[in-house]
């Protein structure tokens, strides 16, 4: 098996499908992180029938696989071709580029919806009641106070969603999105090299370890208050 032959003949292929992969990821992250805060509040202060479809998305997109809502969606979507035409959606929904999009989004942001939920519940109920004391208006509340806290509080589980949601970009492939394992999967079956899928394995690694580092390193920044100062000189232990 000669890894590096491997890596010097395919590497413009596997650059492209990794650009994709980013593509993916990065797309769909940017748009949770606008959707996810409106979720998690629904979940936290949204009405019994506001409520109960809230639960109805996140239990349905949790206990099904991501595959099969994948499936639902670009294959599904055909059946409604009248309905989105009409609301001029139909040029948007039949690429497969956005239906891979549409369900990372939908996936990923039911579990950042729940994790973000009790990061808001977890924000100490006094603080709240001191920002009302001193005449903040409920956005301000939020902004200043609720949204701050759940951040640090929800930042750990946060990261290991967008690991999941790289490693679930790799299903694009199925419905003709080449991203990195698409396109790995093209040159195993035009080469049967099994070294391909190596390579595939540790970009993916990669790409999972500089998200780890970076969540890291926001994390550290977000709790940075919560370290101790170092002590003065000449101060007393």
């Amino acid at each position: 098996m000669d890894l590096i032959g491997t890596l010097l003949a395919n590497w413009p292929r596997l650059l492209d499908g990794t650009a994709m992969t980013l593509k993916l990821t990065v797309t769909a992250a940017l748009i949770s992180v606008v959707i996810t805060p409106l979720l998690a509040l629904g979940r936290v202060h949204a009405g019994p029938v506001a409520g109960g479809l809230l639960r109805l998305y996140v239990s349905f997109v949790r206990g099904t696989p991501l595959l099969a809502q994948l499936f639902l969606v670009f294959y599904g979507s055909g059946q409604f071709r009248p309905f989105f035409q009409e609301w001029g959606l139909w040029g948007f929904i039949r690429e497969p580029f956005n239906c891979c999009v549409l369900v990372l989004v939908m996936y990923t942001t039911a579990y950042q919806a729940e994790i973000l939920r009790g990061g808001i519940q977890a924000v100490p109920r006094g603080e709240v009641e001191a920002a009302q004391a001193v005449g903040m208006t409920y956005r301000q509340i939020l902004r200043r106070v609720i949204f701050p806290h759940a951040v640090r509080f929800a930042w750990p589980g946060l990261g290991n969603e967008m690991i999941i949601l790289v490693k679930g970009s790799a299903l694009a492939s199925v419905v003709t999105v080449f991203d990195l394992m698409g396109r790995s999967r093209q040159i195993f079956l035009h080469s049967f090299d099994f070294a391909i899928y190596i390579w595939a394995a540790a970009i993916y690694l990669m790409i999972t370890a500089c998200i780890v580092l970076l969540w890291r390193l926001i994390e550290l920044r977000l709790a940075r208050h919560m370290h101790p100062s170092s002590p003065l000189p000449g101060a007393s232990p």
